[in-house]
């Protein structure tokens, strides 16, 4: 079947890849997996192979067909929609109860994150393969982003393995990555308004990377934004990007 350029469409053809995503997923017998954009199933078929009980979420009408035809009978149900405009309940999902997994295209990468980290219905591990570089820049930079504090204030992440451009029909224009989060729940922020406040300050924030984040708090903190960063241990002359998770928490506590 032609892919879609419209839809980021590279599928996972290696073997060896595709067991060490349901590897690292951890799956038990009777789990429930909820897969984005599971294309022509071949990770669907290792992941029910572990013993899933997988929801899989496809966006192309031309593949639902396939996917029901060749799992006919297994635990696996086939949804035709947008996974941004899903709501993970509707499909038996319980909060910390549901492993989220997905070969996804590079373009919405972000707005997936943000999506099911931020949801109410959170999973409680998220397996994705997704650009290298994005990759790196959430788990191995030693600068931070708006992208890599919003998914470490989530849960545990970890860069897996690189997955060469040549692993993928058709190939895509850079290698990808298996990237990990683990324990995703939402025990650091004391309230709703804890959390909102974290964005709130972090966009502020990062607004003009090349300023001091003193002066870019200013717009939202006012004369007291060097207060506030003092008592949150963060130096006077420090950049959004220096700041670790924890001095951001504490600067929105």
């Amino acid at each position: 079947m032609e892919k879609k350029k419209s839809l980021g469409q590279h599928f996972l053809t290696s073997e060896h890849y595709l067991r060490l995503i349901a590897d690292v997923a951890q799956i038990q017998p009777g789990e429930k997996v909820l897969e984005i954009g599971p294309g022509e199933g071949v990770l669907t078929r290792e992941l029910l192979s572990r013993g899933a009980d997988v929801v899989a979420v496809e966006k192309d009408a031309r593949l639902i067909p396939v996917l029901k035809e060749t799992f006919a009978g297994q635990k696996l149900t086939v949804v035709e929609a947008d996974a941004l405009l899903i709501e993970p309940e509707n499909f038996g999902m319980q909060t910390g109860a549901y492993i989220l997994v997905g070969n996804i295209p590079y373009y919405i990468t972000g707005a997936l994150f943000k999506k099911f980290l931020t949801t109410a219905t959170q999973p409680h591990t998220l397996v994705f393969l997704i650009q290298k570089e994005v990759g790196e820049r959430v788990a191995r930079s030693k600068k931070e982003s708006i992208l890599s504090l919003s998914v470490k204030a989530y849960g545990e992440v970890k860069y897996v393995k690189t997955v060469p451009r040549g692993a993928f029909s058709p190939p895509p224009a850079v290698d990808s990555a298996i990237l990990t989060i683990r324990n995703i729940s939402r025990k650091n922020f004391t309230h709703a308004e804890h959390e909102k406040k974290f964005f709130q300050l972090m966009r502020a924030g990062f607004a003009q990377k090349r300023k001091l984040l003193r002066s870019n708090l200013e717009a939202v903190l006012g004369s007291s934004a060097l207060e506030h960063m003092i008592a949150a241990g963060i130096p006077e002359k420090a950049r959004a990007e220096d700041v670790p998770l924890e001095k951001w928490l504490k600067l929105c506590a």
